[in-house]
């Protein structure tokens, strides 16, 4: 077990200092295709900074963010095991790494120093049929998770200046039980951050019956890779659909404008119960940072 533990602490030290393959290779393209100086030398930095942080093995960003854990479990071993374990990996990552702690008491607003505490870090873990444990993990960082928003549909959202949603004039926007109404949810959640939360970024949505089931569902989606396709035609093509309609926003990189406010968008589809539609949106900034242990 203390091989595994081990594990954990490179996984943290792979996510912290290392930006996906496919993430990266998006933030490339996005340089490519960029016109507007000001959003092209910010990508450029960002670039640079993915290369400078893989060379000398230090954290993307100094905000190591909160760290999300999702992992599979064989049969026959104990959860409670490998919650500890990562515990233990965590104390010891934030230490060599480094790692920022960021783990706050609500109450005493005392910082733990470790990143371990209530609830801190977040684990889920699943039974598997593969008789392989896999973890992954994900370092989000706060700025773009107070981004994050939840509508529940019908909802009219209300507009005091002129907005794209609003074809350039003042007023109300209906978002109705459909997925045009999660198109606007979507949108309204892209405009309102006005740039915060350093984009160009990944957004995972969710659409549901219940509060908790599309907030977990919707921040599991900044899991999958840029350049899969969503199993499900329909979805497959709202994903597309509201990634064309946020990068026409002109938001851009930083806020500063320009061609990329998002490099992807991912969406997850649950049964919900008649009464309820719930649209749940989280984001990532530049830096999705994500990675995977198999042991």
């Amino acid at each position: 077990m203390l091989k595994l533990r081990d594990g954990i602490i490179e996984l943290y030290k792979k996510v912290a200092t290392s930006i996906p393959g496919d993430v990266e290779e998006a933030l490339k393209t996005a340089y490519s295709n960029e016109t507007e100086p000001l959003a092209k030398e910010s990508l450029n930095i960002i670039l640079q900074n993915i290369t400078t942080a893989r060379k000398t093995s230090r954290p993307i960003c100094q905000d190591t963010g909160f760290p999300v854990f999702y992992v599979k479990v064989p049969k026959g071993l104990s959860h409670q095991l490998i919650k500890g374990m990562i515990m233990d990996a965590t104390r010891i990552a934030t230490n060599k790494i480094p790692l920022r702690p960021n783990a706050v008491d609500i109450i005493t607003e005392k910082n733990t120093g470790d990143n371990v505490g209530d609830h801190f870090p977040i684990v889920y873990t699943e039974e598997t049929v593969e008789q392989f444990l896999a973890v992954d993990l994900m370092l989000k960082g706060g700025g773009c998770e107070n981004l994050g928003q939840t509508y529940k549909l019908p909802m009219v959202l209300d507009y005091e200046i002129a907005t794209p949603l609003t074809k350039g004039g003042m007023g109300r926007v209906l978002a109705e039980r459909d997925f045009e109404g999660v198109r606007k949810c979507v949108l309204d959640a892209v405009f309102k951050a006005q740039g915060r939360g350093c984009p160009p970024y990944t957004i995972g949505v969710a659409i549901g019956g219940a509060k908790d089931q599309v907030t977990f569902l919707s921040k599991k989606q900044l899991m999958r890779r840029i350049t899969d396709t969503h199993s499900n035609a329909a979805i497959a093509e709202l994903e597309s659909k509201i990634l064309n309609d946020i990068n026409s926003l002109g938001i851009g990189t930083a806020g500063l404008g320009g061609r990329t406010t998002a490099i992807g968008v991912k969406i997850a589809a649950a049964h919900r119960h008649p009464a309820s539609y719930f649209v749940d949106i989280s984001f990532s900034c530049w830096a999705n940072r994500r990675g995977r242990l198999i042991w």
